[in-house]
């Protein structure tokens, strides 16, 4: 199979396998994800254990690359691009969740269940992101600075 077809379907198997990780651990359930962020009430684990079978996944990678066992498929992060904006909207991603239950992979899985309340979400969420990229006059197609210094 040729690279340029190999990359798009390597994509297309990534993102169904990350949907159904999100619909089996039952990410795309706000009333769950609701419950795990409520440590001061009725707190719901569960999460946790998804959370850690992430970071085993990810530290497992980390070790693999890190013995050169794969190239590198991201270039080096750098804090340089952590700034106030970047921090306030972490906060705002953050208070978003908290309040609804929704983040933006999970609501996109959500949209398969043909549910009016993620769809709304999403559709909040593509407005959101369409006045924030002409109020901050950020370039539409991708090419914005994410804190990610290439080749470093």
């Amino acid at each position: 199979m040729k690279q340029e077809h190999r990359q798009p379907l390597i994509a297309l198997c990534s993102g169904v396998l990350f949907g159904l990780g999100l619909a089996v651990s039952q990410m795309i359930n706000p009333a769950k994800v609701l419950g795990f962020l409520d440590v001061a009430g009725a707190w719901d684990p569960s999460l946790a254990f998804v959370m850690a079978s992430a970071l085993a996944v990810m530290g497992i990678a980390w070790r693999l690359q890190a013995r050169g066992l794969g190239r590198a498929a991201t270039p080096a992060l750098s804090l340089d691009g952590v700034d106030r904006r970047l921090v306030a909207g972490a906060t705002l991603f953050g208070i978003g969740w908290g309040a609804v239950g929704y983040c933006p992979g999970p609501a996109i899985a959500s949209l398969a269940l043909f549910s009016a309340k993620p769809l709304v979400f999403v559709l909040a969420m593509l407005a959101g992101m369409e006045i924030h990229r002409r109020w901050a006059g950020a370039p539409s197609n991708g090419e914005e600075s994410r804190g990610v210094k290439e080749g470093a």
